[in-house]
């Protein structure tokens, strides 16, 4: 029997319903979005007559096992917290909540009820991350004691003048929007290691100002940076950014050294295709390996995947699943603490 899957928010949460039909062992039987239009538009092209004008309604249905939250960050606690107490998995967008508050909450709530939740970091899932993580499992890595991770845009303001810009509704901007895709990844490279404090700045020149010339509200940073140290003495500096003076339309990057070996993980082409190096010494000589991508799938391979069809094999095979809440409340505490330093001027322990 497949699993049954509900899914809230219809703006991303279509790239939920992708990645769920990606899986023999689920369906998607319910969506809910506040806007009939688009509700209809996606419930036509994917085939799905259950169709709800609010969150709460598909969640009260009972139709669904899973259940993805892919809503403006503000209504993540709350709608992740009702679908856990009805008895269904949550699988959340990023970033978990609006504070680390209100994700411990999440993950108390899980605790409670028994079910599962996990956070949508879907860059761990691509196929050249995932090569670079079976080579840091393997030890070539090594220890990993320095990490650079960004996201920079030239002009990429999602939905500009709409909830993204709106810090009551986001809680931030391209930091809690796209560095927390790179934060993720380099603690998930590095083996999410304990936090001894943190220091941060943002910036928000240039999209307050085309937000002035164009009359539109914008309360959030365009450009937020930090540095993050370890107990363990690593060190990670992070770079996010919607509106900066560079080169590239869009660059995603992230490096790890290690003692034995180093790591790179970018896009490619300024687009949403991946690459990955590796780095090594082997008896006095230089290595640099490159991972290939074979134009499909041979056997013996493994096979690609998605966060939503990771969720729905852990379920139905009664194991972990992968960017669980903790990792995603220590995500949270990061974020809150890189605004708070930001706004003080001063490093913030955790």
């Amino acid at each position: 029997m497949k699993i049954p899957v509900g899914v809230i928010g219809l703006g991303i949460g279509k790239h939920h319903i992708e990645g769920y039909l990606s899986n023999p062992n689920c369906t998607v039987v319910a969506i809910a979005d506040t806007d009939k239009t688009r509700l209809e538009t996606v419930g036509n092209q994917y085939g799905i007559t259950n169709r709800f004008l609010s969150a709460e309604a598909l969640i009260d249905s009972d139709l669904c096992q899973v259940i993805s939250v892919a809503t403006p960050n503000k209504f993540h606690r709350e709608l992740s917290i009702r679908a856990l107490e009805k008895g269904a998995h949550v699988l959340c967008e990023k970033p978990m909540a609006m504070n680390a508050e209100e994700a411990r909450s999440m993950i108390e709530a899980a605790q409670r009820t028994g079910k599962r939740i996990m956070i949508n970091f879907s860059y761990r899932f691509t196929m050249p991350a995932r090569a670079l993580k079976k080579r840091i499992e393997a030890g070539d890595l090594g220890e990993a004691y320095y990490g650079r991770s960004l996201w920079l845009r030239r002009r990429g303001m999602p939905g500009f003048g709409g909830w993204f810009g709106n810090k009551d509704l986001a809680g931030g901007g391209p930091l809690i929007d796209l560095g927390v895709h790179r934060l993720d990844l380099a603690l998930w490279f590095m083996g999410y290691p304990e936090v001894d404090y943190v220091a941060g700045a943002t910036y928000a020149p240039i999209a307050t100002e085309i937000a002035k010339r164009e009359h539109k509200p914008y309360s959030v940073e365009d450009l937020a940076v930090g540095f993050i140290r370890f107990k363990n003495g690593a060190s990670l500096s992070l770079e996010a950014s919607w509106a900066g003076n560079i080169k590239e339309n869009e660059l995603m990057e992230t490096r790890i050294l290690g003692n034995k070996g180093g790591l790179v993980h970018r896009n490619i082409g300024e687009g949403y295709q991946f690459e990955a190096e590796f780095f090594s010494e082997h008896e006095g000589f230089q290595w640099d390996e490159r991972y290939h991508e074979a134009s499909g799938w041979a056997a013996g391979s493994p096979k690609p995947d998605t966060a939503m069809s990771h969720f729905i094999d852990a379920i139905v095979e009664g194991i972990p699943h992968e960017a669980d809440g903790r990792e995603g409340l220590v995500v949270m505490h990061i974020l809150d603490a890189l605004y708070r330093s930001a706004e003080i001027g001063q490093p913030v322990k955790l």
